[in-house]
């Protein structure tokens, strides 16, 4: 049975125009076309938009699902599969909200006084992780959480006393707190550098979350401060002080931009994307321009930076890159040199 585009679009509940767009970037291209030229939708492309839709509502960009359904092992069984998994998750968290509010509406009717300040400050908390955070990345966090939460709480304040004190970044206090910081967000984060750029930008956009949790701004800034000295102090085993005050002066840019870049580029390589892929090919060139920026163009340069990020691991500790991400960028930016 084959449907026309407008069939397709009332039956399946999408818009004649989404249906057409899917078609010009190439996502869904029906198989057939009437004597009179309309598109025409067989078995196998209803198949292919329940794929598509059901990648939507795993919050997977256009691009990104056009590159899944392109690679050979995609199959319907598989996105069927993730697509349960969702729902399963979304009903999990609905039956967590329903048994909450049972227990509220109980303790109400037996005269008992809830602690409704902890209530909506669990709603809000709530609410504010779903504007940034997928349910799977949320499910993460408070996995990681439960192994290191009673450490924060003395870690922050620690951090506060040395700032009210006016201790600068560069003391051995405040380089061992940074240490300290790192690896209790690499711990919490998994080291994924997505996770990292999402609850960085959480952080600093909502004033209750630095309330709640009593990391402001201001402490991540010294923090981010204190962990560039330490960084930018085992560089100096291998950079001139030129070199070195030159990755100083462009810290501000590389804070801001290179972990959603770095973010962008682990997604690429868990999608499987292939180097030669044009998307890759910009992130690699976005790469090398925010690194040329950073450090400048000297090849000898560059070549002492290799030499440090071989020597010395704590370079990339917290980063969220790897070398199996320079390799990835490297045989990126060589395919990008031959064309």
């Amino acid at each position: 049975m084959l449907l026309k585009v407008g069939e397709l679009a009332r039956r399946s509940g999408m818009t004649v125009r989404t249906l057409h767009h899917y078609d010009a970037i190439g996502l869904l291209t029906p198989s057939a076309r009437s004597d009179a030229g309309y598109r025409l939708y067989n078995r196998d492309d209803i198949a292919r938009l329940h794929q598509i839709q059901a990648m939507r509502q795993l919050d997977l960009s256009l691009a990104d699902i056009g590159a899944l359904l392109a690679r050979p092992d995609a199959s319907l069984s598989t996105v069927i599969e993730q697509q349960i998994a969702a729902l399963t998750r979304q009903i999990d968290r609905a039956t967590d909200l329903r048994d909450r509010l049972h227990r509220l509406r109980g303790q109400l009717m037996t005269g008992e006084e809830p602690d409704l300040a902890d209530w909506l400050t669990t709603l809000e908390m709530m609410t504010m992780q779903d504007k940034y955070l997928t349910q799977d990345e949320q499910d993460q966090l408070r996995s990681n959480k439960l192994a290191g939460a009673a450490n924060w709480p003395a870690l922050i304040q620690a951090v506060h006393a040395l700032m009210d004190r006016g201790v600068s970044v560069e003391c051995k206090e405040a380089q061992a707190l940074a240490n300290r910081w790192m690896s209790m967000v690499a711990d919490y984060t998994g080291g994924d550098p997505r996770l990292l750029s999402k609850l960085d930008t959480m952080h600093r956009n909502e004033p209750a979350l630095q309330v709640k949790s009593g990391i402001t701004t201001d402490m991540l800034a010294y923090m981010t401060r204190a962990v560039r000295h330490s960084k930018l102090a085992l560089y100096a085993k291998y950079l001139s002080p030129q070199e070195l005050q030159r990755m100083h002066d462009g810290d501000e840019r590389y804070v801001s931009e290179w972990p959603g870049l770095v973010a962008e580029i682990r997604r690429a390589m868990d999608n499987h994307q292939t180097v030669d892929d044009p998307s890759v090919q910009k992130l690699a060139q976005r790469w090398m321009n925010l690194f040329n920026a950073y450090v400048g163009t000297d090849p000898e340069t560059h070549r002492k930076l290799q030499s440090a990020y071989e020597n010395e691991p704590a370079l990339l500790a917290g980063t969220g890159i790897d070398r199996a991400m320079l390799a990835y960028l490297r045989d990126a930016l060589e395919i990008a040199q031959l064309q």
